[in-house]
Protein backbone atom coordinates (compact mmCIF):
# COMPACT_ATOMS: atom_id res chain seq x y z
CA UNK A 1 0.00 0.00 0.00
CA UNK A 2 2.96 2.55 -1.11
CA UNK A 3 0.23 4.91 -1.60
CA UNK A 4 -1.68 4.95 1.39
CA UNK A 5 -2.91 8.41 1.94
CA UNK A 6 -2.61 9.81 -1.48
CA UNK A 7 -5.00 11.61 -3.52
CA UNK A 8 -5.19 10.65 -7.08
CA UNK A 9 -6.35 12.56 -10.09
CA UNK A 10 -6.88 9.84 -13.21
CA UNK A 11 -8.54 11.41 -16.55
CA UNK A 12 -9.97 8.90 -18.68
CA UNK A 13 -10.59 6.62 -16.07
CA UNK A 14 -13.69 4.84 -17.79
CA UNK A 15 -11.41 2.51 -20.16
CA UNK A 16 -8.57 1.33 -21.60
CA UNK A 17 -5.56 2.26 -19.88
CA UNK A 18 -6.64 4.83 -17.92
CA UNK A 19 -8.93 2.03 -16.05
CA UNK A 20 -5.97 -0.12 -15.73
CA UNK A 21 -3.98 3.34 -14.20
CA UNK A 22 -6.94 4.57 -11.65
CA UNK A 23 -7.59 0.70 -10.57
CA UNK A 24 -3.76 -0.18 -9.51
CA UNK A 25 -3.43 3.43 -7.68
CA UNK A 26 -6.30 2.67 -6.00
CA UNK A 27 -5.70 -0.58 -5.04
CA UNK A 28 -2.11 0.82 -3.73
CA UNK A 29 -4.07 2.76 -1.12
CA UNK A 30 -4.82 5.74 -3.00
CA UNK A 31 -8.10 7.86 -2.98
CA UNK A 32 -8.77 7.86 -6.65
CA UNK A 33 -10.82 10.60 -8.62
CA UNK A 34 -11.72 8.72 -11.59
CA UNK A 35 -12.81 10.94 -14.66
CA UNK A 36 -14.37 10.11 -17.62
CA UNK A 37 -16.71 11.79 -20.32
CA UNK A 38 -18.30 9.50 -22.53
CA UNK A 39 -17.54 5.96 -20.42
CA UNK A 40 -19.66 6.27 -17.38
CA UNK A 41 -20.57 2.42 -17.22
CA UNK A 42 -16.74 1.74 -17.50
CA UNK A 43 -16.10 4.36 -14.71
CA UNK A 44 -18.31 3.15 -12.26
CA UNK A 45 -16.62 -0.48 -13.09
CA UNK A 46 -13.46 0.90 -12.55
CA UNK A 47 -14.74 2.29 -9.19
CA UNK A 48 -15.92 -0.66 -7.80
CA UNK A 49 -12.74 -2.60 -8.80
CA UNK A 50 -11.00 -0.18 -6.50
CA UNK A 51 -13.45 -0.59 -3.89
CA UNK A 52 -13.49 -4.32 -3.89
CA UNK A 53 -9.31 -4.22 -3.09
CA UNK A 54 -10.57 -1.79 -0.09
CA UNK A 55 -10.18 1.62 -1.72
CA UNK A 56 -12.37 4.52 -2.48
CA UNK A 57 -13.40 5.98 -5.56
CA UNK A 58 -15.01 9.29 -7.03
CA UNK A 59 -16.30 9.13 -10.32
CA UNK A 60 -16.18 12.78 -11.88
CA UNK A 61 -17.86 13.54 -15.46
CA UNK A 62 -15.45 16.02 -17.13
CA UNK A 63 -14.28 17.38 -20.52
CA UNK A 64 -10.88 18.02 -20.46
CA UNK A 65 -11.38 20.31 -23.36
CA UNK A 66 -13.42 22.84 -21.33
CA UNK A 67 -11.64 24.93 -18.78
CA UNK A 68 -14.62 24.84 -15.90
CA UNK A 69 -14.71 21.11 -15.97
CA UNK A 70 -10.90 20.89 -15.92
CA UNK A 71 -11.11 23.15 -12.95
CA UNK A 72 -14.10 21.31 -11.17
CA UNK A 73 -12.05 18.13 -11.57
CA UNK A 74 -9.17 19.32 -8.99
CA UNK A 75 -11.71 21.34 -7.04
CA UNK A 76 -13.52 17.79 -6.39
CA UNK A 77 -10.66 16.13 -5.28
CA UNK A 78 -10.52 19.08 -2.54
CA UNK A 79 -13.68 18.80 -1.72
CA UNK A 80 -14.07 15.46 -1.67
CA UNK A 81 -11.06 14.18 0.33
CA UNK A 82 -9.18 17.85 1.52
CA UNK A 83 -6.01 17.74 -1.03
CA UNK A 84 -4.59 15.85 -4.25
CA UNK A 85 -1.35 14.32 -4.82
CA UNK A 86 -1.13 13.17 -7.96
CA UNK A 87 -2.10 13.96 -11.63
CA UNK A 88 -2.22 11.15 -14.46
CA UNK A 89 -3.58 13.10 -18.15
CA UNK A 90 -4.21 10.31 -19.62
CA UNK A 91 -7.46 11.13 -21.72
CA UNK A 92 -6.35 11.18 -25.12
CA UNK A 93 -7.30 10.57 -28.64
CA UNK A 94 -6.15 9.95 -32.29
CA UNK A 95 -7.89 9.65 -36.13
CA UNK A 96 -5.79 8.88 -38.48
CA UNK A 97 -5.79 10.97 -42.24
CA UNK A 98 -3.45 11.37 -44.70
CA UNK A 99 -1.45 15.30 -43.83
CA UNK A 100 -3.17 16.61 -47.17
CA UNK A 101 -6.32 16.20 -46.02
CA UNK A 102 -6.58 16.90 -42.60
CA UNK A 103 -9.12 18.95 -41.52
CA UNK A 104 -8.93 21.79 -39.24
CA UNK A 105 -11.41 20.68 -37.11
CA UNK A 106 -9.76 17.32 -36.65
CA UNK A 107 -6.18 18.65 -36.07
CA UNK A 108 -7.51 21.28 -32.88
CA UNK A 109 -9.53 18.61 -31.74
CA UNK A 110 -6.69 16.43 -31.07
CA UNK A 111 -4.39 19.13 -30.36
CA UNK A 112 -7.77 20.16 -27.60
CA UNK A 113 -7.72 16.66 -25.80
CA UNK A 114 -3.64 15.24 -26.29
CA UNK A 115 -1.89 18.96 -25.20
CA UNK A 116 -4.60 22.03 -24.45
CA UNK A 117 -6.31 19.83 -21.52
CA UNK A 118 -3.30 18.48 -20.03
CA UNK A 119 -1.82 22.26 -19.87
CA UNK A 120 -4.52 23.51 -18.17
CA UNK A 121 -5.76 20.79 -16.11
CA UNK A 122 -1.97 20.47 -14.98
CA UNK A 123 -2.49 24.29 -14.28
CA UNK A 124 -5.07 23.77 -12.24
CA UNK A 125 -3.45 21.10 -10.45
CA UNK A 126 -0.25 23.27 -9.52
CA UNK A 127 -2.35 26.17 -8.38
CA UNK A 128 -4.09 24.31 -5.78
CA UNK A 129 -0.32 23.06 -4.70
CA UNK A 130 1.44 25.99 -4.81
CA UNK A 131 -1.31 27.18 -2.80
CA UNK A 132 -1.57 24.34 -0.11
CA UNK A 133 2.35 24.38 -0.04
CA UNK A 134 2.66 20.71 -1.01
CA UNK A 135 4.65 18.81 -3.08
CA UNK A 136 3.14 16.16 -5.63
CA UNK A 137 3.43 14.41 -9.29
CA UNK A 138 2.33 14.79 -12.53
CA UNK A 139 2.26 11.54 -14.98
CA UNK A 140 1.60 12.11 -18.42
CA UNK A 141 0.39 9.42 -20.43
CA UNK A 142 2.02 10.08 -23.85
CA UNK A 143 3.14 7.98 -26.48
CA UNK A 144 6.31 6.81 -28.57
CA UNK A 145 4.98 8.94 -31.06
CA UNK A 146 6.26 11.60 -28.95
CA UNK A 147 9.18 11.04 -31.16
CA UNK A 148 8.71 8.02 -33.41
CA UNK A 149 6.85 9.09 -36.70
CA UNK A 150 3.70 7.96 -37.55
CA UNK A 151 2.53 8.01 -41.11
CA UNK A 152 -1.23 9.24 -41.00
CA UNK A 153 -0.96 10.48 -37.81
CA UNK A 154 0.85 13.50 -38.71
CA UNK A 155 -1.79 15.82 -35.97
CA UNK A 156 -1.58 13.17 -33.45
CA UNK A 157 2.74 12.66 -32.68
CA UNK A 158 2.40 17.07 -32.94
CA UNK A 159 -0.03 16.83 -29.61
CA UNK A 160 2.22 14.49 -28.18
CA UNK A 161 5.70 15.48 -28.75
CA UNK A 162 4.26 18.99 -27.29
CA UNK A 163 3.50 16.47 -24.69
CA UNK A 164 7.28 15.82 -24.18
CA UNK A 165 8.23 19.48 -24.55
CA UNK A 166 5.69 20.66 -21.93
CA UNK A 167 6.96 17.97 -19.47
CA UNK A 168 10.80 19.38 -19.78
CA UNK A 169 9.37 22.85 -19.21
CA UNK A 170 7.64 22.27 -16.31
CA UNK A 171 10.40 20.03 -15.04
CA UNK A 172 12.33 23.31 -14.55
CA UNK A 173 9.27 25.47 -13.26
CA UNK A 174 7.66 22.84 -10.91
CA UNK A 175 11.13 21.37 -9.41
CA UNK A 176 11.45 24.03 -7.28
CA UNK A 177 8.01 23.62 -5.69
CA UNK A 178 8.83 19.92 -4.96
CA UNK A 179 6.79 18.57 -8.03
CA UNK A 180 7.63 16.19 -10.11
CA UNK A 181 6.66 15.34 -13.84
CA UNK A 182 7.21 12.92 -16.07
CA UNK A 183 5.46 11.02 -19.48
CA UNK A 184 5.29 7.31 -20.36
CA UNK A 185 5.30 6.57 -23.55
CA UNK A 186 3.35 2.99 -24.04
CA UNK A 187 4.13 1.20 -27.80
CA UNK A 188 1.24 -1.00 -28.59
CA UNK A 189 -1.02 -1.94 -25.90
CA UNK A 190 -4.15 -4.58 -25.75
CA UNK A 191 -6.49 -1.84 -25.15
CA UNK A 192 -10.59 -1.58 -26.40
CA UNK A 193 -9.22 0.47 -29.19
CA UNK A 194 -7.00 -1.93 -30.70
CA UNK A 195 -9.78 -3.79 -31.80
CA UNK A 196 -9.47 -3.60 -34.88
CA UNK A 197 -5.94 -4.43 -35.21
CA UNK A 198 -6.39 -7.66 -32.35
CA UNK A 199 -8.90 -9.34 -34.73
CA UNK A 200 -6.68 -8.34 -38.20
CA UNK A 201 -4.13 -11.49 -37.64
CA UNK A 202 -2.21 -10.61 -40.59
CA UNK A 203 -1.51 -6.98 -39.57
CA UNK A 204 -0.87 -8.22 -35.78
CA UNK A 205 1.90 -9.97 -36.59
CA UNK A 206 3.51 -8.22 -39.03
CA UNK A 207 3.20 -5.39 -36.12
CA UNK A 208 4.52 -8.42 -33.46
CA UNK A 209 7.59 -8.97 -35.68
CA UNK A 210 8.72 -5.31 -35.23
CA UNK A 211 8.59 -5.45 -31.05
CA UNK A 212 11.84 -7.69 -29.82
CA UNK A 213 9.88 -9.18 -26.90
CA UNK A 214 7.25 -10.20 -29.10
CA UNK A 215 4.12 -9.27 -27.68
CA UNK A 216 2.12 -6.01 -26.85
CA UNK A 217 1.47 -4.77 -24.03
CA UNK A 218 -1.02 -4.95 -21.25
CA UNK A 219 -2.82 -1.94 -19.11
CA UNK A 220 -0.76 -3.25 -15.99
CA UNK A 221 2.39 -2.59 -17.91
CA UNK A 222 1.64 0.97 -17.80
CA UNK A 223 -0.37 0.99 -14.34
CA UNK A 224 2.49 -0.90 -12.99
CA UNK A 225 5.25 2.18 -14.09
CA UNK A 226 2.45 5.04 -13.01
CA UNK A 227 2.32 3.75 -9.79
CA UNK A 228 6.15 3.44 -8.84
CA UNK A 229 6.49 7.43 -10.58
CA UNK A 230 3.40 8.50 -7.67
CA UNK A 231 5.58 6.50 -5.23
CA UNK A 232 7.76 8.22 -2.67
CA UNK A 233 10.48 5.75 -4.56
CA UNK A 234 10.24 7.58 -7.13
CA UNK A 235 10.64 11.21 -5.33
CA UNK A 236 13.87 12.02 -7.24
CA UNK A 237 12.58 10.94 -10.49
CA UNK A 238 11.48 13.84 -12.78
CA UNK A 239 11.84 15.05 -16.34
CA UNK A 240 12.03 11.96 -17.74
CA UNK A 241 9.92 9.84 -20.47
CA UNK A 242 9.52 5.85 -20.22
CA UNK A 243 9.04 3.62 -22.51
CA UNK A 244 6.57 1.01 -22.25
CA UNK A 245 6.52 -0.43 -25.86
CA UNK A 246 8.84 -4.00 -25.66
CA UNK A 247 11.74 -2.73 -27.39
CA UNK A 248 9.39 -0.82 -30.30
CA UNK A 249 11.42 2.11 -30.77
CA UNK A 250 14.54 0.51 -31.04
CA UNK A 251 14.03 -1.64 -34.04
CA UNK A 252 11.13 0.58 -35.80
CA UNK A 253 11.01 0.15 -39.40
CA UNK A 254 8.25 0.82 -42.00
CA UNK A 255 7.03 -1.76 -44.30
Amino acid sequence: MRLQGKVAIVTGGGSGIGQGIAKRLGCEGARVIINYRGSEAGAHETRRAIEACGGVGEVVRADVTKMDDLRRLVDTAWEKFGSADILVNNAGMEKRSDFWDTPEEEYDQQMAVNLRGPFFLTQAFVRRLRSAKKPGRIINISSVHEDMAFPGFTAYCCSKGGLRMMMHNLTVELGPLGITINNIAPGAIVTPINKALLEDKPKLEALLQKIPLGRLGTTDDVAGMVAWLASDEASYVTGGTFLIDGGLMRDYHEQ
